[in-house]
């Protein structure tokens, strides 16, 4: 298990990081969401100690990073995919690490073919793509086949393949029993890929929660409805104090009702004892995205005003 307690990390008079405590535990992908300047990356750079700590401790299976014995073989880090040297294959970029760790070259070949570099385990770093540059990444953070992963943006540059493939592998590394921390500012991706999240502000932690709940607390339900007895439908809804909306949506000739913070299961139940026919009834969960903008909205650093904006 990952441990973060009382974290603060201070730059001059910046405080990147401000009493932040969280623990990422085993068997589950744990997302790091925050806007730009959030805190996110210093924090993780705090956890494998290449920063001190200000105030506070990060520890890793109850020892600070630098006490782990071996530590390539208990955690995988990317933190910066282009920590490479340009005029060096990704196959001997590899070798140097697994050699200063005592590991096989063997173990290079391995990862260079489970991340797709096998064909260009030759070619000087220097001339990769981003893509493929986030990809020698992670073959570097699953070098020592890890229980531990730290990865900071694994899936930027990357293609859908690209993607779907992290996410595949991170799913897969979680249910072995390992314990993943990875941030994305993909929303929509890490809303398919984290089981919980960890979600911060200008440095302070914002949310700890399963990632349905997050949703859930931090956004609005709304039930959609159609029908041909748009009397009767109303008369109940006013009757029981349900508040609602009608929208002309598509080309449907009749118009939707809109009600928000209810369930398909009250609407539906309330249509059948007035014995009202339904001709849609059906829920809109709000997004990941929808969600982190409420929670996270007073804690951007930059705002940028849309053209509407600008034009008034």
């Amino acid at each position: 298990m990952i441990e973060v307690a009382g974290l603060t990390k201070k730059y001059g008079q910046v405080r990147a990081v401000e009493d932040l405590t969280f623990t990422v535990k085993p068997g589950i992908v744990t997302g790091f969401l925050g806007p730009n300047g959030a805190g996110k990356s210093t924090t993780m750079r705090c956890i494998v100690g290449l920063d001190n700590p200000t105030a506070g401790q990060a520890t890793i299976d109850g020892q600070p990073y630098r006490a782990l014995k071996n530590p390539l073989n208990r955690v995988g880090t990317l933190l910066d995919a282009k920590a490479t040297h340009p005029n060096r294959s990704a196959a001997n970029h590899l070798k140097w690490i697994a050699q200063a760790n005592g590991l096989s070259a063997k173990r290079v070949d391995e990862v260079l073919a489970l991340v797709g570099l096998s064909d260009v385990a030759g070619k000087k770093t220097g001339g990769f793509s981003l893509g493929m540059g986030q990809r020698l990444g992670l073959a570097g953070a699953l070098l020592g086949d890890p229980d531990y992963l730290i990865l900071d943006e694994p899936v930027n540059g990357l293609d859908p393949e690209g993607i779907h493939w992290v996410r595949m592998l991170l799913k897969n590394l979680a249910s072995e029993g390992r314990t993943v921390l990875v941030s994305s500012h993909l929303l929509s991706e890490m809303a398919l890929t984290a089981d919980h999240l960890v979600v911060i502000g200008r440095g302070r932690l914002v949310a700890d929660t399963p990632i349905q709940d997050f949703i859930r607390e931090h956004s609005a339900t709304t039930v959609m409805v159609r029908t041909t007895q748009r009397e009767a439908l109303e008369a109940a809804l006013r009757g029981e104090g349900i508040g609602f909306e009608t929208k002309l949506i598509d080309a449907h000739p009749m118009p939707t009702y809109i009600i928000s913070d209810r369930t398909t299961d009250e609407i539906g139940t309330l249509a059948f004892t007035h014995n009202i026919g339904l001709l849609e009834l059906s829920e809109h969960r709000a997004s990941l995205e929808q969600a982190f903008l409420q929670t996270t909205g007073e804690s951007v650093q930059y705002h940028a005003s849309t053209p509407e904006q600008q034009e008034k």
